[in-house]
């Protein structure tokens, strides 16, 4: 416990730096290797703390990098090959950090839920959003809505999480084998507390992705579907002062429209559905802001689909994109433009192939994600 709290008092050295700051347009970045296969950083403080997940036997495991040492973040249970993750940037800076277990309990429905797209459950295991803090070392499960499963994404500096989480509604909306409903869900700031979030009228499904530090809050609203993504995100939805408000997809298009993350202007961003491809093959990233509206961010040359994973309070976005033929590219948009991340990092770097997926930006525009061999890194810009 003492060494992990000279990484935490070392780290927060740089907390002045980490709040001053200030972003400048992308040239050229460093990359730091943190693992060397089999893993992912999915989300960075402004600290430079990377979490995310890593391969262990049988399993993935949620994981925590402070200043290159990695702490395994265990499970929710004790039966071997459980995994664990944590799949969206997280953004607190009192290295809170959320995610998805799975835990000792079967799943009666045998349903796969929203997590099974995200890690491995042959045996159906019911999967639970948690919260691990840095002074117990331990993950906290978070209470469903009285139904089976939960899921976990961000938490903010006042201890506020957000995801989504069963009810006992056996809703018709339901594609199989979901059956239950599920809502958007705010746990906190308090152990035992947690509120359902309002839908936009007339849907019966929803789930929250993100929040900033002001309790703003950012998700889906619609149907049940496959508990993931599709008609489930009927509307895009930001929560102001728990009141729904639509963010409305210029397009139309009546499925996939999904915020990722929220910074603390209020800015938000994500990928959009796309009228005619119920199966989201041709979703665009995009940006909206209060004053600005929805704007979609122009993708690479030659891709076809966009997400937007993150934003910074300086407006930087990163996210990946993919071509016809399922190739995957990082990028960082600025000020309208999009860039290739693999044409900007320094030659001499320890990655093993190309960066494939984008998953974060701090503050500091550090960002982190995963190659193509599986290495997760932090990507950190050099000032000139």
């Amino acid at each position: 416990m003492r060494t992990f709290s000279r990484h935490l008092a070392a780290a927060g050295l740089t907390a002045a730096l980490a709040a001053t700051a200030i972003a400048a347009p992308p040239s050229r970045y460093t990359v730091t290797i943190l693992s060397s296969s089999g893993a992912s950083g999915n989300s960075i403080d402004n600290f430079g703390f990377v979490a995310g997940f890593s391969a262990v036997a049988h399993a993935t495991h949620a994981s925590l990098w402070i200043l290159g040492q990695q702490t395994d973040l265990g499970t929710l249970g004790s039966t071997p090959g459980l995994s664990s993750i944590v799949q969206w940037p997280v953004k607190n800076d009192r290295v809170l950090i959320s995610g998805i277990s799975l835990t000792d309990q079967l799943d009666p429905n045998r349903e796969g839920w929203s997590c099974g797209f995200f890690l491995p459950n042959p045996n159906f295991n019911v999967c639970l959003g948690f919260v691990w803090d840095p002074y117990s070392r331990t993950m906290h499960p978070l209470a469903t809505l009285g139904g089976t499963n939960g899921f976990a994404t961000g938490t903010n500096d006042r201890g506020e999480t957000v995801g989504w989480a069963e009810n006992t509604v056996h809703d018709p909306t339901c594609v199989a084998p979901q059956k239950l409903q599920f809502r958007p869900v705010l746990w906190g700031p308090g152990r035992d507390e947690m509120r359902e979030l309002p839908l936009i009228a007339g849907d019966s499904d929803g789930a929250a992705t993100a929040i900033n530090d002001r309790g703003q809050v950012v998700g889906i609203s619609g149907d049940c579907g496959f508990a993931v993504g599709g008609v489930s995100a009927r509307h895009a939805v930001l929560w102001d002062h728990g009141t729904a408000i639509e963010l409305v997809n210029p397009n139309g298009a009546p499925f996939w429209n999904t915020p990722m993350m929220i910074n603390e202007h209020g800015d938000v961003v994500g990928f959009a559905g796309v009228p005619g491809d119920a199966g989201g093959a041709l979703t665009p990233p995009f940006i909206w802001t209060r004053k600005g509206g929805w704007t979609f961010l122009p993708l690479l040359a030659g891709d076809i689909a966009g997400v937007a994973t993150s934003i910074n309070r300086h407006r930087q976005v990163v996210g990946y994109s993919n071509d016809a033929s399922n190739n995957f590219h990082p990028w960082i948009w600025q000020d309208g433009v999009t860039r290739d991340l693999n044409d900007l990092i320094e030659p001499g770097s320890a990655l093993t192939g190309p960066i494939l997926l984008a998953f974060d930006i701090n503050d500091r525009g550090v960002i982190t994600g995963t190659s193509a061999t599986g290495q997760a890194f932090v990507a950190t810009p050099l000032r000139e």
